[in-house]
C-alpha cells in the first residue's frame, strides 16, 4: 500500500452539533463533519455555529439526517410510515441547506445517523425509501458502510457513495457494529483506536471483537463526537498517524 514511502491520506469524520458542545475543540483534528439536522438533535442555532466552525477550519461539511426521534437520540429503530420518514428527511435536509446557503457553504456529503444508518445497511426497502428522500442530492457523496444493502442499492441507482468504517466502534463477525447495548461497543482508549484504525487502513480488514479478521474497505473513518474520549482520541491520532505513513487529509 506504500509507493516509495508515500503517505496514505484518509478522511476522519465526526458527528457534530448534537448538543455535546465540543465542536470548537474537535474541529482542528478532523477533515469532515456530519452536522445534526434536527432529527435526533440540533436546531438552526447549532447548525449555524457548527457550519461556521467548519468553514474556519477548512473541514468538509456533511448533513447528518436521522429518524425524527429526539427522545432516543435517533438510536432506536422507529416504527414510522415510509411517507412520514421521507418527509422528515427532506425537511431536515432543506433546513440544513438553508443554513449552508446563508453561510455561503456547500454540502460535501450526507451521512445518515444512528439506527437509520444501521437499518438501511441491511433493509433494502428502507434503503430505497431513504434514497427516494435524498434523490435531489444524487451527486452528493453518501457515506455508507462496506458491503451493505445501501451501498449496493445506491450504486445501482446512480448515487455517489463513499465507504465508511468506525475508528471508535467494535465490529461483529458479520461486519455489523457491536450494539451499543453491549459493554464493548465503544473503543475509548486512544491507543486502541489508533491500532484499530491503522489495521483497517493498512489491510482493508478489521479485527472483530471476537478477534476474527474480516474484510473492511473504507475511505472515511468516523470518531463519534459523543464518545467521552473523542477529543483525546483525535489529538492522539494526529500525533501518531504520520508515524505509520497515514495522514488526515485537509
Amino acid at each position: 500500500y506504500l509507493v516509495g514511502g508515500k503517505m496514505k491520506e484518509i478522511d476522519i469524520n465526526c458527528d457534530m452539533g448534537e448538543g455535546i458542545g465540543n465542536e470548537e475543540a474537535i474541529m482542528p483534528y478532523i477533515s469532515s463533519c456530519n452536522v445534526a439536522c434536527g432529527g435526533h438533535a440540533g436546531d438552526v442555532h447549532t447548525m449555524r455555529k457548527t457550519v461556521e466552525l467548519a468553514l474556519q477550519h477548512g473541514v468538509a461539511i456533511g448533513a447528518h439526517p436521522s429518524y425524527p426521534d429526539r427522545a432516543h437520540f435517533g438510536r432506536r429503530v422507529m416504527e414510522i410510515a415510509d411517507s412520514e420518514l421521507k418527509q422528515s428527511i427532506k425537511e431536515q435536509l432543506m433546513l440544513f441547506q438553508e443554513v449552508l446557503d446563508e453561510a455561503g457553504a456547500s454540502l460535501h456529503h450526507i451521512k445518515p445517523h444512528g439506527a437509520l444508518y444501521n437499518e438501511i445497511a441491511r433493509n433494502s426497502d428502507l434503503a430505497h425509501c431513504f434514497l427516494d428522500a435524498i434523490v435531489g442530492y444524487k451527486h452528493i457523496p453518501l457515506y455508507v458502510p462496506y458491503a451493505s444493502k445501501i451501498q449496493e442499492i445506491a450504486a445501482s441507482r446512480g448515487f455517489v457513495t463513499v465507504l465508511e468504517a468506525f475508528a471508535d466502534r467494535n465490529y461483529n463477525p458479520d461486519g455489523t457494529l457491536v450494539s451499543r447495548k453491549e459493554e464493548k461497543a465503544l473503543i475509548e482508549a486512544p491507543e486502541e483506536v489508533l491500532d484499530h484504525l491503522i489495521f483497517m487502513v493498512q489491510n482493508e480488514q478489521v479485527q472483530t471483537l471476537s478477534k476474527e479478521i474480516i474484510e473492511m474497505k473504507a475511505a472515511t473513518y468516523c470518531v463519534h463526537g459523543d464518545t467521552p474520549s473523542a477529543l483525546e482520541i483525535l489529538v492522539y491520532l494526529h500525533q501518531e498517524l504520520s508515524k505509520h505513513n497515514i495522514q488526515i487529509k485537509k
